[in-house]
């Protein structure tokens, strides 16, 4: 009963975070979502954590990963949510069978959501032997882009940049392997 009072907790407060980094007081707007960009013209950087081959770079503009024909799979995830754990490896398995075909991008909002560090995120990628690429948020614009509420999170973007399709919420194995399937199928 207490671990699921504390899950309550923590969806309660991520909320809260969320509400108020996206409130109209602190000089923040919510984007419309999707590969449009973001509403103040500014790039959504990320910093890698790992896999700075496949994304470029250590410090990224989110934006130039898509439209280059390369589905692009985004996951927000935090060190201390435990869903995201959960999903985690069975993200790292669908990359492993389709990482020529489909990036995934794993991206550390636990700061922004008072769910853990950046050093407990790292702590975390080596516990579960993640390889694939996973960056930080340089802030909580892309949290407010994307229209995040409930942890994790994941965006799946089709070749072109558009999105494919957007999930709140843990994802189960099966849908994580079918949409990866489906996504390196429409890759030509």
């Amino acid at each position: 009963m207490l671990g699921g009072m504390r899950f309550v907790a923590l969806a309660v407060g991520l909320i809260g975070a969320l509400t108020v980094a996206c409130s109209p007081g602190n000089g923040a707007s919510p984007a419309a979502g999707g590969a449009e960009g973001s509403t103040t013209g500014e790039t959504d950087l990320i910093v890698a954590y790992q896999g700075r081959e496949e994304l470029g770079g250590d410090e990224v503009a989110f934006d130039s990963l898509l439209g280059t024909g390369k589905p692009v799979v985004l996951n927000f995830w935090a060190a201390q949510c435990p869903p995201c754990r959960v999903e985690m490896p069975w993200f790292q398995a669908a990359y492993d069978r389709h990482a020529g075909d489909v990036l995934l991008v794993g991206v550390d909002i636990g700061p922004f959501v008072g769910l853990g560090s950046h050093e407990q995120a790292r702590a975390l990628l080596a516990d579960l032997a993640i390889t694939y690429p996973t960056a930080r948020a340089v802030d909580e614009r892309l949290l407010r882009r994307y229209d995040l509420l409930a942890m994790p999170t994941t965006v799946f973007f089709a070749g072109d940049g558009s999105v494919w399709r957007s999930h709140s919420g843990l994802l189960t194995e099966r849908q994580i392997a079918d949409a990866f399937a489906e996504l390196a199928e429409s890759n030509p």
